[in-house]
C-alpha cells in the first residue's frame, strides 16, 4: 500500500513558507500604516520614500499571493494523492481507518 509522509525537508520548507507569509503580512500592515501616517508630508524625500514603499508593498503583496496560491495547490495535490490511494485500495483504507479509530478509542477511554 502506498502512503504519503512528508520528509523533514518538506516540513521545514512549509514552516519557512509560513514564516515568510506571516512576515509579508506584517510588512504590508506596517507599510500601509506608514503610508497613511506620512500622507500629509509634502517633502520631496518623503514623497520619493512613499513611492518606493508603495512599490515594495505591491511587490510583497504579489509574493504573498503567489506563496498562498502555491500552498493551496500543494494541499490540493496531497488531497488528490490521498484520494487516489484510497480509491485504489478501499479495503485496506477501511482497515487502517478502523484500526486508528480503535486505537484512539482505547487511548481516550483510559483517561
Amino acid at each position: 500500500m502506498e502512503s504519503f509522509s512528508p520528509n523533514m525537508d518538506e516540513a521545514q520548507s512549509k514552516l519557512a513558507r509560513d514564516r515568510v507569509m506571516a512576515d509579508l503580512r506584517a510588512l504590508a500592515g506596517d507599510a500601509e500604516a506608514l503610508l497613511k501616517a506620512t500622507a500629509g508630508d509634502a517633502g520631496d524625500m518623503a514623497k520619493e520614500a512613499r513611492e518606493r514603499l508603495a512599490a515594495g508593498l505591491a511587490k510583497a503583496k504579489a509574493t504573498y499571493e503567489d506563496l498562498e496560491t502555491k500552498g493551496v495547490d500543494s494541499a490540493k495535490a496531497v488531497a488528490k494523492k490521498a484520494d487516489d490511494t484510497i480509491r485504489a485500495h478501499p479495503y485496506e483504507s477501511i482497515a487502517v481507518a478502523f484500526g486508528v479509530g480503535v486505537l484512539l478509542g482505547v487511548l481516550l477511554k483510559r483517561k
